[in-house]
């Protein structure tokens, strides 16, 4: 029998499972805040930008999608795999910022710090209507094809781009580099002829084997 008259049995059973309660709603917390980390969306003129299929975190945007004004989105990436931005809300009434002449466009421009353990070499971007399947020229969705507008796109990290248009619409910024912790801008014109309520941006920073790193010279070994 204890002091307080609960026998100490009793009160080793209660205060173990006090403890499994509350490690319980630790654990819980703990993942509320981890999914609320990965899921920020923000709005700007119409266009809700989210970071909700994990990879890294959007920060900050604003913006109009204009030459002079586009839309800004600051990101972090910490994954190791592709960081997919799910853009909602283009409608044929946002119309086309980006002076191009497809009905509906807008300048983005992305602010990424590299939050990996690894440099990159190279940063792609690639435009789905659905998620892993290439958009092509049927579905309207493109970094404005067939237009000189805003050309060539532009990062302060990496000196060159190159671009393909079908059978996907994929950017790929290049010579240069981005080490962990630094941040580089991307400016890029997003086009659409047909809208839909959602699509995605695919962002992929990715490290040519032939820029590897070399493993640590040999120690070489005392002998005959």
């Amino acid at each position: 029998m204890s002091l307080t008259g609960v026998p100490r049995a009793q009160m080793i059973t209660a205060m173990g499972v006090l403890c499994r309660v509350m490690t319980i709603a630790f654990t819980v917390t703990v993942a509320s805040f981890a999914v609320a980390a990965q899921a920020r969306p923000i709005t700007v003129e119409g266009l809700t930008f989210s970071d909700e299929l994990g990879g890294f975190t959007i920060l900050a945007a604003w913006g109009t999608g204009t030459k002079a004004d586009p839309i800004v989105v600051v990101e972090e990436i910490t994954g190791p795999t592709a960081a997919i931005l799910v853009i909602r809300g283009m409608t044929p009434e946002f119309g086309n910022r980006a002076g191009t002449l497809h009905p509906n466009g807008f300048i983005l421009r992305k602010i990424i710090t590299n939050r990996t353990r690894f440099i990159w070499n190279v940063v792609d971007f690639e435009l789905q209507q659905i998620i892993g399947v290439s958009s092509d020229t049927l579905d309207g969705l493109s970094f404005g094809q067939g237009a000189q507008a805003n050309r060539p796109f532009k990062s302060n990290k990496f000196a060159s781009t190159s671009e393909v248009e079908e059978p996907l619409d994929f950017v790929t910024f290049h010579n240069g580099a981005l080490r962990p912790g630094e941040t580089a801008t991307f400016d890029i014109v997003i086009t659409d002829t047909t809208p839909v309520a959602i699509f995605y941006l695919v962002q992929r920073p990715n490290r040519p084997m032939s820029h590897l790193e070399a493993p640590p010279a040999a120690v070489a070994r005392a002998g005959p």
